[in-house]
């Protein structure tokens, strides 16, 4: 157990130090005030436990420098956005040439040709769509899915994160159903068209299921972002029996889960679902995402579209598979997400599980240390949650903050929420063991 007082204690002693050594930040923060909402181009980069916003100048590989010439051995990457490296040289050059040849033309281009093959072979599933965000590409899987089975119905876990999807934006407390308090503007209660249940409970999901109204279960084979949820053995095989024997479409969001292996998790370790969506990495961190389905899908989608008039359905936008984002993902998915990447990526992340399990027990604490391939979290408690409430009430808002400012001012950069950590491709044995060098010293320092 840390004592309170030692956590307030650091969290003083780094604000004072982040301060002291970030003065071009400081500066930069105060002059975007002027007219950037909250001093910062979009909210979420004030997630950051620091008394400011940290200005980046530049990332390269699993390196990032910041305006005053600090290096970070990067771990966060982007969340996610740069999992395969910051600016893989291969995107780059592809960036380069598109960039002189036209952005976007509402026109394929015979990169989109490439792409889309890669995409069948590696997650199995022969037709694709491209949008410009996970988000979007949820969106769009949704309405398609109450489109095709003619119910209205979506079911997600307690403590998913799919994007800025409003359907997904329930949450169970003390088992009811409630809108997430983040959700701004909210004008029409979304419970009545979402159901939300835990992971890893059958029994919810059989009996949710049998009224036959649920078009689609929209999942992350393992949850990701309320820290880290891993499937019970036969969770998934079970979810993907029942979806198909209720006839509601099984759906598998692999934005984080990618991690997971060459052709994500569903691809790698199984069961396969009938559409997919994949964001954030999949064209080097510019903004693109996809999603895929079956045949028998894309058969239910002509049919519906036969029925209906042609012309605007409510999904994507004009930007969506422009030429840029197609020339980026056919570059990163031959060239970057390669299975040579993985090679090095999934051992490398269980060197890292490792040897902060290592840490944690030199330092005496009963905390446990989770990963999916190349995605690793380490969670201060001593249990693994099986759900999205144990795994809440497993978070320590104020340890974590201190934890994650000490390694920022110390060249060590994670997620700025929960505890975890993406090795890349170019990520070195040395940058691993200094991630756990300066936990320890963390550590030491916290427990006196």
């Amino acid at each position: 157990m840390i004592a309170g007082a030692a956590i307030a204690a650091m969290l003083a002693a780094e604000r004072e130090r982040y301060g002291a050594a970030n003065p071009r930040s400081a500066e930069l923060a105060k002059a975007a005030a002027r007219h950037w909402h909250r001093g910062v181009p979009f909210h979420w980069m004030l997630d950051w436990d620091t008394p400011f916003p940290l200005f980046a100048d530049k990332a390269i590989g699993a390196e990032l420098w910041d305006v005053d010439g600090h290096r970070y051995d990067d771990f966060c990457l982007g969340d996610t956005g740069s999992m395969f490296g910051h600016s893989p040289a291969p995107v780059a050059a592809a960036l380069a040439r598109q960039g002189a040849r036209g952005l976007t033309y509402m026109l394929p281009t015979e990169d989109a040709v490439v792409v889309a093959d890669e995409l069948a072979k590696r997650f199995k599933l022969p037709f694709w769509q491209v949008t410009s965000s996970a988000s979007e590409a949820n969106r769009a899987v949704i309405r398609w899915c109450r489109g095709i089975t003619g119910r209205s119905k979506v079911l997600v876990f307690n403590g998913c994160y799919h994007g800025a999807v409003d359907d997904v934006f329930v949450d169970l407390r003390d088992g009811l159903p409630e809108l997430r308090c983040s959700l701004v503007g909210q004008v029409y209660d979304v419970r009545e068209h979402t159901v939300v249940i835990e992971f890893n409970d059958l029994p919810a999901l059989e009996a949710a299921l049998a009224g036959g109204d649920i078009a689609c279960v929209l999942a992350e084979p393992a949850m990701t972002n309320v820290g880290m949820v891993l499937p019970d053995p036969g969770h998934l095989e079970a979810l993907r029996a029942l979806t198909a024997r209720h006839g509601t479409l099984l759906v598998w969001d692999e934005t984080h889960t990618i991690s997971t292996g060459y052709g994500g998790y569903s691809a790698t370790l199984g069961p396969p679902g009938d559409m997919f969506v994949l964001g954030k990495p999949v064209a080097g961190g510019v903004p693109c995402a996809v999603y895929g389905f079956t045949a028998e899908v894309a058969e239910r989608m002509e049919r519906l579209r036969d029925e209906g008039e042609k012309g605007h359905s409510g999904i994507g936008t004009t930007l969506s598979a422009n030429a840029l984002a197609l020339a980026a993902m056919r570059a990163c998915l031959t060239e970057v997400m390669t299975p040579a990447a993985y090679d090095h990526m999934l051992p490398l992340a269980e060197k890292l599980a490792e040897q902060l399990r290592e840490v944690i027990a030199r330092r005496g604490l009963d905390w446990h240390v989770t990963h999916i391939g190349s995605r690793g979290e380490f969670i201060c408690e001593a249990e693994p949650a099986r759900n999205g409430t144990e795994a809440r009430a497993k978070m320590h808002g104020a340890l974590e903050h201190a934890l994650h400012l000490f390694l920022i001012n110390r060249g060590v950069l994670i997620a700025p929420f929960h505890n975890m950590t993406l090795v890349s491709p170019a990520t070195t044995q040395s940058q691993v063991d200094r991630l756990a060098e300066v936990l320890d010293d963390c550590l030491k320092t916290l427990i006196g």
